[in-house]
């Protein structure tokens, strides 16, 4: 029922939209406040892959692949990088300590969020800051690479953001893209991609992957939700986490929905 309620709102209209997710990330970062759980997105795994990560971040290897397999496409060492949709901060900490980036932004919609992984991570070149991703804030050609993991789904105007991305990148700037949608979805953003002047370098159907890892990370997942999270919301979180078992899950497994990722270019004339 939860979950009927929760399509229902956020498929209303674009504003709706995104002020359901505003609140939820908002309330995902208060109830669930501990600066262990710094990812909030699917995983990635595949054979022979195994990046050589400190103690501290290995509890999150899946996440940070996922992460890892989204910013290897292109060359980013020494860039300024956007992160649109930074969530808890994992990621863009990730970047920025292993990739050689010159500067890490990371901006999200819940103020709670951006609060919360300026308290957790203290790494030079790395700040986050609260913004809209329909509206950044910030001038034209700032950055040089726009980051963005598992967190287009959630925008109510994902032909606003794909211009704002245009705008604030750089001439010949990447957008590094990876998310999920049903099918007929997918094959109508890859469509917007190229309305909205990006050129796809590369596209991927990475489901296998994500299916993979969210099997390897569900004891995890479920342990950390048992104990930090209100019993009363368990089950919610669960099944936005992706855990095995849940309608996401299974949605996956039955060819629903399906996740990619891409490298988009600009070219500004």
């Amino acid at each position: 029922m939860v979950q009927r309620i929760i399509v229902w709102i956020i498929k209303f209209s674009p504003s709706s939209k995104r002020w359901f997710w505003k609140f939820w990330y908002n309330l995902f970062a208060r109830k669930s406040g501990f600066h262990t759980f710094r990812f909030m997105n699917y995983g990635y795994d595949e054979d022979g892959y195994c990046l050589d990560l400190l103690e501290e971040d290995e509890a999150e290897r899946y996440s940070i692949q996922l992460y890892h397999h989204t910013a290897t496409q292109v060359d980013i060492s020494n860039q300024n990088l956007l992160e649109v949709g930074s969530g808890r901060g994992g990621g863009s900490s990730y970047i920025q300590r292993y990739l050689k980036t010159k500067t890490v932004t990371g901006l999200d919609i819940s103020s709670d969020a951006v609060q919360l992984s300026n308290s957790s991570f203290d790494t030079p070149g790395l700040s986050f800051v609260q913004g809209d991703s329909e509206n950044l804030p910030f001038e034209d050609n700032t950055f040089d690479v726009v980051l963005n993991v598992e967190s287009s789904h959630c925008y109510g105007d994902i032909e606003r953001f794909l211009f704002e991305v245009a705008r604030t990148l750089k001439n010949s700037g990447c957008l590094l893209w990876t998310d999920f949608r049903t099918n007929q979805e997918m094959k109508n953003l890859f469509l917007l991609f190229k309305k909205s002047g990006f050129i796809v370098e590369r596209e991927k159907d990475i489901t296998q992957n994500i299916i993979r890892a969210l099997e390897l990370l569900t004891p995890y997942r479920k342990r950390q939700i048992k104990k930090h999270v209100p019993s009363v919301i368990q089950g919610v979180f669960e099944s936005y986490a992706g855990v095995a078992g849940s309608s996401v899950n299974k949605a996956f497994l039955e060819g629903n929905l399906i996740y990619k990722s891409a490298t988009l270019r600009i070219n500004k004339g």
